[in-house]
Order: C-alpha cells, then sequence, then structure tokens
C-alpha cells in the first residue's frame, strides 16, 4: 500500500487498513492498495520471485480483482512451460484480507489449490446431513455449526498433528474437513444470479507455544479449498503458511531500501509505474545475488553465494553495474525552474478528490432520524 494521506489532490485513493506496532493503534490511512503475487522459493528464504503487481481501484472488488490477476499468472506460467499436467497443484496462499472461498471458486478451472487465513470470529457450517426417508419440505443445504469461538462446537478433529519447530517450538495442528461458510446475497454475492454454492473446504487450526519477535502466540485459523484433506496435506499446509511470511522480507525490502514509499506522487499511474520499476529493480537484485561479491559487515558471517540476503546483494550490485551495458545516454545537467513569483497567487489549482471509503450498498430505505424535543429538558438549579 502506498500511503498517501495527505495527498488531498490525488484521485482513486481508499481508506486501507493499516497495522500499528503500539496496541490498539491499527488505524485506516488513505492510499493506493496494490495486489501483489510473488513466488516463493524451495525452502526459508528471504528472496522472492515477483510476479505481477496491480493497483486496487475504489469501485474494484478485491477478490475478482486477485483472482483476475491470479489466473493471468497462471496461464502464463502455464504457457511457459512451469507447470505440465500430471504434476502437482500451484499453491496461492493468502492472508485473512483475501475471500478464500470465492477465489477457490473463481479458480475452480485451474490447477491450483487456495490456502488463506480466516479470523478468529467466524462461523462455518458443516456438510448437511443425509435427507431421512419420508420428510416433507425443502432438502437441508447446511449442517451444524462451526463456531471457531466454541470449542463446544468443534467436535472431534478428522486430523491432529503435534510438531516441533526450530522458531515457534511445539506446534499443535487440528483440521476439520468439509467445512463450508453460508452464502447470502449481500457484499460481493449480491449479483450472483440463482442459488449460491455451497464451497467446502478444510479447517486447520494452527497453535505454536511461541513467536519469534516475542509477542503472545494466538491461535490461527486456516481455510483450504481441498474438501478432505489427509494427514499429508494438513502437515503441508500449516507448513505453507508459515512460509507466506518470507513475503514480508520483499515488502520491507521494496520500502525501506529501495523506496517504494518515499516519493511524493500525486498521479495512481505514476505510482504504477515507479511500483513496476522498483520490481524490474528488485528482480535485477534477484538475478545478480550470484555474481557479486560478498561486501559484508565486520560484523555479519559469512555466507555463499547461493544465500546472499537481498541488502547484501545491493551493496555489491554496484560493482557489478560499471561492466554491463545500459541502453540509456548520460542525464544532461539541468537546474530547477524559478517557479512561480512570489506573491502571485496560483490561478490553476488542483482538483480536489475525497478518499473512497466502503459503504453499505444494501442499507435500509426507511431510517428515521432521531426527532429533536419540542419541550426541552428543565433546567437544574440545586
Amino acid at each position: 500500500m502506498l500511503a498517501a494521506s495527505g495527498a488531498h489532490t490525488s484521485p482513486q485513493r481508499v481508506l486501507c487498513h493499516t497495522y500499528g506496532r503500539a496496541k490498539d493503534s491499527h488505524v485506516g490511512v488513505p492510499g493506493w492498495p496494490y495486489s501483489v503475487v510473488v513466488a516463493l522459493e524451495s525452502g526459508r528464504h528471504s528472496w522472492t520471485a515477483p510476479l505481477d503487481a496491480r493497483r486496487l481501484a475504489p469501485v474494484d472488488d478485491a477478490a475478482t480483482v486477485t483472482a483476475g490477476q491470479l489466473r493471468e499468472v497462471v496461464e502464463r506460467l502455464i504457457l511457459a512451460g512451469q507447470w505440465q499436467p500430471g504434476e502437482p497443484d500451484i499453491w496461492i496462499v493468502a492472508d485473512a484480507g483475501y475471500d478464500g472461498p470465492r477465489l477457490a471458486l473463481l479458480l475452480q478451472d485451474l490447477p491450483v489449490n487456495v490456502l488463506v487465513r480466516m479470523r478468529s470470529d467466524r462461523v462455518l457450517r458443516r456438510a448437511a446431513p443425509p435427507r431421512e426417508p419420508g420428510t416433507m419440505g425443502r432438502t437441508k443445504r447446511h449442517g451444524g455449526e462451526f463456531i471457531f469461538g466454541d470449542p463446544t462446537s468443534w467436535g472431534s478433529p478428522d486430523t491432529s498433528i503435534t510438531a516441533t519447530t526450530r522458531l515457534y517450538g511445539t506446534a499443535s495442528v487440528l483440521a476439520w474437513q468439509r467445512l463450508h461458510p453460508r452464502l447470502t446475497h449481500r457484499t460481493a454475492w449480491i449479483g450472483h444470479a440463482g442459488v449460491l454454492p455451497v464451497i467446502e473446504g478444510t479447517v486447520v487450526l494452527l497453535r505454536v507455544e511461541r513467536l519469534p519477535s516475542g509477542a503472545t502466540a494466538k491461535p490461527v485459523w486456516l481455510w483450504s479449498s481441498i474438501p478432505a484433506a489427509n494427514s499429508n496435506t494438513v502437515d503441508l499446509l500449516w507448513q505453507a503458511f508459515l512460509r507466506r511470511f518470507d513475503v514480508e522480507h520483499t515488502f520491507r525490502m521494496l520500502k525501506q531500501t529501495l523506496g517504494w514509499t518515499s516519493p511524493k506522487l500525486r498521479d495512481p499511474a505514476t505510482a504504477d509505474r515507479w511500483t513496476w520499476l522498483l520490481l524490474a529493480a528488485y528482480t535485477q537484485l534477484r538475478l545478480a545475488r550470484t555474481l557479486v561479491a560478498d561486501l559484508r559487515r565486520p560484523w555479519e558471517r559469512p555466507a555463499p553465494p547461493e544465500r546472499l540476503t537481498p541488502a547484501r546483494v545491493r551493496r555489491g550490485f554496484r560493482h557489478l553495474h560499471t561492466q554491463t551495458g545500459t541502453p540509456t545516454s548520460a542525464p544532461k545537467p539541468t537546474r530547477p525552474g524559478p517557479g512561480r513569483p512570489p506573491g502571485r497567487p496560483n490561478n490553476r489549482p488542483a482538483t480536489r478528490h475525497d478518499v473512497h471509503i466502503v459503504t453499505r450498498t444494501n442499507r435500509p430505505s426507511n431510517t428515521t432520524k432521531k426527532k429533536t424535543p419540542t419541550t426541552p429538558r428543565p433546567r437544574r438549579t440545586g
């Protein structure tokens, strides 16, 4: 997300939710949200491969835009021969800001498996029980409730795994098969014609002993598009989600080192070009990580060329850059213009734009306003 809180002349800004470092400091900041697709390498690493980036406009549905973006990426991978029929499906791992069941439905014709984190206050439904003979009325489409916050509604898990990790201590994993959300004709499903689908999946509850940062370890709920995941698949699910945090190194590199959020941009098209420019620069660093020399600090440990971090590769890239050619010419010396003379008013002020805030589309029209009493309240004198 590119923050633009004070850029009142920037169009298409959206109120984006940000996570603060202090307690109760999660606030909304106006800016341009981006959906970035990256590929992870085998094994834990601080390098990723950015594949696509797309800015979300105020009128865009996040799940629909993300599904179209992922579809284009997967089709390009298949066209390039990166995936062949008979190989394992491609894993799509996302955080709680994405609608996992909707993504799974929109991408059901592709060789992908969707794994997303869900909020801890969600309520899912079990599979509908078989219809008993002689029962009257409509067939049930949903079973009993599975409340994340109520352990009495969970029942016996289909899979239970306990593992020991280096960073998180003892990890406890529970999984329940064939759980689905009860959809309604609201929000993203308001324009769906016909009967709403039943999107079943496997729910995984992950508990760890500790976190590397020392914070309190809270339980994590995951939803997978695989309806009946076995124990081997469940063991892969929770480890795949922990691998998602490798992307945080990429965003920290883009923001703190390459300066993704440093320029004060007005036009969203300029922000798109700046984003793609930084992704191209990051890709150059990733391709050159085995070619540069390790210019490590005195307190840094030696590392093999294939294990150099992005910051250490960038440190030695300046020596490699002088040996490669460039299609651009040398910049011409110039100096800034005089600007508007002091005391002269601005005769062409820029247009101001409001921040887009998502509101309810099905707000009832018969809302009544609070009436002001005609008889004033008596004044208290004692």
